[in-house]
């Protein structure tokens, strides 16, 4: 069983051989060794051994059995004290792959100019206002813009009167409330003639509300 199902692994009791075992051969033999002769983990081992205040011998610690180094294996690869690396003083040298690499002012083969349309995924047309990244706008709002001065606020739509996305010419759209859109949305099912009428009366509205404010701000 495991420690995950809170039902731990007895723990393991020492005998006096292998105590005797550990404390004999433990300063100048390799652990994994002994672990495996007296058939105990080695993390146990280790343990033990720490809490016993057992060390390894410094013969053992300097011997191949080991695995340590003497301070002399790799020596014939090693810098000298005081060696110069060949690139001192060469910051930002240039080696290889200059040919391939993008000249300045280079443009990618999928650049598109600015003034270039597209239509996203959600089937509106976006245009290209400038170089750069993230300079693609809603065409439809743009030619608003561009016919009006400024964007509808962001409490107004700006719907297609046709319905069809792609339509952008100004006489095809319509600026409704966020209200008036969400009533329209609600509406599919009422009659073409009803819905128009709904539409018209919408639009007076807006009139006489426009008219009051300009007579409020006189």
């Amino acid at each position: 069983m495991t420690k995950s199902k809170n039902i731990l692994a007895p723990r393991h009791k020492w005998t006096e051989l292998e105590l005797n075992t550990l404390t004999t051969r433990y300063a100048n033999e390799r652990t994994e060794n002994i672990a495996n002769d007296i058939g105990i983990r080695l993390d146990l081992v280790y343990r033990k051994a720490s809490s016993l205040g057992l060390k390894k011998s410094k013969e053992y610690l300097s011997s191949p059995a080991s695995s340590r180094t003497n301070g002399k294996q790799g020596i014939g690869y090693r810098f000298e004290k005081g060696h110069t690396s060949w690139n001192k003083g060469m910051k930002g040298l240039q080696i290889g792959g200059i040919e391939t690499r993008f000249k300045p002012g280079s443009k990618p083969i999928n650049h598109r100019p600015v003034g270039s349309t597209r239509v996203s995924v959600d089937g509106y047309v976006e245009i290209k206002i400038a170089e750069g990244l993230h300079q693609w706008r809603l065409l439809h709002r743009e030619n608003w813009k561009r016919a009006y001065g400024q964007y509808p606020n962001k409490d107004m739509a700006l719907i297609f009167k046709d319905g069809n996305r792609q339509n952008c010419e100004v006489e095809n759209l319509e600026l409704v409330t966020r209200a008036e859109l969400a009533l329209r949305n609600m509406i599919t099912s009422i009659p073409p003639e009803v819905r128009k009428v709904m539409q018209l009366r919408g639009a007076i509205t807006r009139q006489i509300n426009k008219r009051i404010r300009n007579e409020q701000q006189q």
